[in-house]
């Protein structure tokens, strides 16, 4: 069966409904949605809600897990340096050379400046006048 003949045999078939539709006036009081519509309007709202306060609960539930793994992190590094600091501090009493502190605002390998002389911390070479 071609398509055109489908159509024209759904044409054939609907003509006397669209007839028969004509025919009665409109009544809008036919067309309500009626108590149903409403329960199953207020049920979906009602779900709606649920899930945005599930939702909201989740991300609420998931930012504080991730503030407290950050926080978590940072106390281990604290404790690994100070651990490796107290290791530091055994090995130099154990050798006998005194430990020197890094000032807080020391600015890297090249601090002194581009004029100064000794090894370059990140190359390995010596840097020139």
């Amino acid at each position: 069966m071609s398509a055109a003949t489908a159509l024209l045999a759904a044409q054939v078939a609907l003509a006397p409904l669209v007839r028969a539709a004509d025919d009665k006036e409109f009544d809008p009081n036919d067309v309500t949605p009626g108590v149903w519509g409403f329960v199953i309007t207020f049920a979906i709202m009602v779900a709606v809600v649920l899930l945005v306060l599930d939702m909201t609960r989740r991300i609420r539930r998931t930012n504080y897990r991730a503030e407290v793994q950050q926080e978590l992190a940072r106390e281990m590094a604290e404790a690994d340096a100070a651990k490796l600091e107290q290791i530091a501090q055994a090995e130099a009493a154990a050798s006998g050379t005194p430990i020197v502190d890094a000032e807080p605002n020391d600015a890297g390998p090249n601090a002194a400046g581009p004029d100064a002389t000794g090894p370059d911390a990140a190359s390995g070479d010596q840097t020139s006048r």
